[in-house]
């Protein structure tokens, strides 16, 4: 029964991880895209709201050509106007015989403005063609907002109904939006703060952003190379896909596979066609057209180990942008590896150490209580490590020097950046044995990159890798067997 009653509670916790790993980012669990709508003014027929989209990812991006918000109304609402943005689609306007509202669909869809619409259209933090920045790279950057002017809703905080089946493309799929909760109005504060003021309602929208919603495949894979060894490990092949469509994977979001968009193949980086007028022109549908390559990914980011010094080592980061049709503006770069928590110097690049869990350095695990397992009721239970055994955040983010190279340009000769890592060695820990010196996950723009196969990872001249325990065993026993045998008479 106890047994049973252990099977019982080990497949609900899986079952509970799986269900929230999907939209769950350990490396940043606090990012996600928030929502607000601010009600400012009543107007005889409506309200007039304060549309703010705060992007609180560390490092996820929206990328040109930006975002798009939809959602249901819960009535026969119409929007009247819009100042910062506009709809896609006016809609059915044909019952209204006075002025003509901006748009009358059930379900609008939303984009931002261009930069540089006339000033009596805009407000803060508009107009920038739907890009948002990662909090973590430019916190002024990661907000937009927008003012819509509701008519035939309520006019009071009890006739009013939440906007219902919140959708966001960011730009292309990949996000999940919660459903609108109200929330305490939020306040404002007069320039001289001096005196403060509050929406008269306010509800917020939470999205979350998956990559298996994203795509099927990755978007980006990764190469190693050392100076101690002339073995190059390339990315894996078809790391992002090959055969599911005539170009390569990762979706709309980063240049990837459109599932409606006709396939043209992909092309050598050294045809005349790479050079050809037009190449470059984006198309409507997101549709990419990659360099043919092994791995057929738009971004490969190669390691290698460059040079061993006393006490420093250093490493050399490139990214490769191998789609013709997109440049990467405000990219981000994650990387996890054990010594970036002893960074010296990043060269030509900005670096920012990732704190997913604040101050916290002492590693959690879980356990089945084997006291509770005797009784027939087992318990999960978390239980610190030593306190003398703390452990140092091991994952940073690189990117890009403003107006240098925050810009990744498409696929050509100026379609890559790099940059050098200074780190310092820890006596207990470093090595360049067994793959050490690798990066364990690299992210490229919040997407997890395809990594090579551990076995393939470069090892120091004249070594082998490290006998496994059943080998260890297996030789022992070996040795105790001849020992054995040669004590027999």
């Amino acid at each position: 029964m106890g047994i049973r009653n252990s099977s019982v509670i080990l497949a609900l916790v899986l079952a509970l991880a799986c269900s929230v790993a999907v939209a769950y980012d350990p490396l940043d669990p606090n990012g996600n895209i928030t929502i607000k709508w601010d009600v400012i003014s009543w107007t005889p027929d409506g309200y007039v709201a304060m549309v703010t989209m705060n992007n609180y990812q560390m490092y996820r991006q929206i990328m040109e050509p930006g975002w798009t918000v939809g959602w249901s109304w819960a009535k026969k609402e119409v929007i009247w106007s819009i100042v910062g943005a506009q709809a896609t689609e006016q809609g059915d306007c044909s019952k209204f015989k006075g002025g003509i509202p901006h748009c009358c669909k059930r379900t609008p869809a939303v984009v931002d403005l261009l930069p540089g619409v006339p000033y009596n259209q805009q407000i803060a933090n508009c107009c920038k063609a739907g890009v948002v920045a990662a909090y973590g790279q430019d916190p002024a950057a990661s907000v937009s907002a927008f003012q819509v002017s509701v008519g035939l809703a309520g006019t009071t905080n009890k006739t009013v109904k939440l906007p219902k089946n919140f959708t966001l493309m960011g730009p292309g799929p990949g996000y999940t939006c919660g459903p609108a909760r109200v929330v305490p109005s939020t306040v404002y504060f007069t320039p001289d703060h001096r005196r403060k003021t509050q929406a008269l309602m306010t509800w917020t929208v939470t999205c979350t952003y998956s990559q298996q919603l994203a795509s099927r495949y990755p978007s980006c894979c990764v190469s190693f190379s050392s100076f101690y060894n002339d073995t190059i490990v390339p990315c894996p092949r078809c790391a992002c896909g090959c055969g599911h469509g005539r170009h390569g994977g990762g979706g709309p979001r980063h240049g990837g596979r459109h599932p409606d968009a006709a396939g043209e193949g992909c092309i050598m980086g050294d045809s005349k066609r790479a050079l050809s007028a037009g190449v470059n022109t984006p198309r409507k549908d997101g549709a990419p057209l990659l360099q043919c390559t092994s791995h057929m990914c738009p971004i490969r980011v190669h390691w290698h180990v460059k040079l061993n010094y006393r006490d420093y080592w250093r490493a050399k980061i490139a990214i490769t942008n191998f789609n013709y049709r997109m440049n990467y503006t405000q990219w981000t770069l994650v990387a996890q590896h054990p010594n970036l928590d002893n960074v010296t110097e990043v060269f030509s690049f900005q670096y920012k150490p990732l704190l997913p869990y604040g101050t916290i350095s002492k590693f959690f695990f879980f356990f089945i209580s084997a006291v509770e397992a005797r009784r027939g009721t087992p318990s999960l239970m978390i239980i610190p490590s030593n306190g003398d055994e703390s452990f140092s955040d091991d994952t940073g983010m690189f990117y890009g020097l403003k107006f240098y190279n925050d810009l990744l340009m498409e696929a050509g000769p100026f379609g890559n950046v790099q940059s050098e890592v200074l780190m310092r060695k820890d006596s207990r820990t470093f090595t360049f044995s067994q793959g050490w010196a690798f990066p364990r996950k690299i992210y490229f723009n919040g997407d997890e990159c395809k990594m090579p196969p551990p076995d393939s990872y470069p090892y120091l001249p004249n070594s082998a890798p490290v006998a496994t325990p059943r080998s260890r065993m297996i030789a022992a026993s070996t040795m105790s067997l001849l020992a054995l045998l040669l004590l027999v008479p």
